[in-house]
């Protein structure tokens, strides 16, 4: 079996399904102090399919966001991104930024973890919204794109809607903003939503309200979603579907993947199962709180990615993959 997720049986995913994005050998490295580059992503691939959640699912600092911004075409500056990531024909890794600029806020919504980062301060959140509706000439005029407006924030279950459109960002509250952010992200009925860590600056009960508006939209607009978290809860709650899946990231690399059941309830992989197995609980004896073993966590040495089961694969030695 390939070490490539884009290889469909390895990933859960259908061969008779288009894909919505199909990254394949993706690699990223940064300049490094000492040395010519550090690489921070190692070879891999994703494949997306239409109405269904992939969740990139690991602690901070493996690689989540760096993956998914590479093959979105958003890596930094400065980072070096080798490999291809198609998105309707469309190389994303190796676009221009024209490609990007129309790509982006259009068949491609972005939700970022903390929605002060997009919202303009300056601004009233009703121009803002139509901004992007213009920009992408979804509607013809501005007063078309403040009634689309006003429509999107009733699909993001936000309550007087016409007065919010008049407020600036800092009027309202936390929760609201990132559902604005959402509002935005899906308001030229995008084929593919990037949501970055989207609830893990709010508070716990409002960001799993927010999950759970993303899962209703994938369902009501039939889009792909890419949602990346270091919580299993909210993992868990965002692919609730059979047919998603979660790749667990570990040190640049994807260590298992597999469809959300399988990975989160029979997971195969040493790290995945210490990471499930350090998950606070409310039925755990008073105590200390299980960790990740140093181990486990610092190891680079795991072999491909093969299939143990059908749609279910791991990253691991002889021993476990038997």
């Amino acid at each position: 079996m390939s070490d490539l997720l884009s290889a469909a049986p390895a990933g859960g995913l259908d061969p008779d399904v288009p894909l919505v994005l199909d990254a394949t050998a993706i690699s990223v490295a940064f300049p490094s102090p000492g040395r010519d580059t550090r690489t921070v992503i190692d070879n891999l691939g994703l494949g997306l399919e239409r109405s269904q959640v992939t969740v990139l699912l690991g602690e901070s600092g493996s690689g989540k966001s760096v993956f998914a911004r590479s093959i979105t075409g958003l890596s930094a500056p400065t980072a070096t991104v080798t490999g291809e990531s198609v998105f309707d024909g469309i190389d994303l890794v190796h676009a221009s930024p024209r490609d990007l600029r129309r790509l982006h806020g259009d068949r491609i919504g972005m939700v970022p973890q903390d929605p002060n980062s997009s919202l303009d301060p300056m601004r009233r959140i009703g121009a803002q919204i139509a901004e992007t509706l213009l920009q992408h000439r979804q509607v013809p005029t501005r007063r078309a794109a403040m009634a689309r407006a006003v429509e999107l924030l009733e699909q993001v279950q936000i309550r007087e809607p016409q007065r919010v459109l008049r407020c600036y960002p800092h009027e309202v509250s936390g929760g609201m903003r990132q559902r604005i952010a959402i509002a935005i992200a899906i308001c030229c009925g995008p084929e593919l939503i990037v949501a970055d860590e989207p609830s893990s600056a709010l508070d716990a009960s409002v960001g799993r309200h927010v999950v759970g508006l993303l899962g209703e939209l994938r369902e009501r607009l039939h889009t792909a979603i890419l949602f990346i978290t270091h919580d299993i809860g909210i993992a868990g709650l965002i692919a609730s579907q059979p047919h998603d899946r979660v790749a667990v990231m570990l040190g640049g690399r994807i260590v298992e993947l597999g469809f959300a059941p399988q990975v989160l309830r029979q997971p195969r992989h040493e790290y995945t199962q210490a990471l499930l197995a350090a998950e606070p609980s409310a039925s755990v004896a008073r105590g200390a709180l299980a960790v990740v073993p140093d181990e486990v966590r610092m190891r680079r040495d795991w072999g491909p990615l093969r299939e143990v089961v059908p749609g279910h694969a791991v990253a691991a030695g002889e021993e476990q993959a038997a």
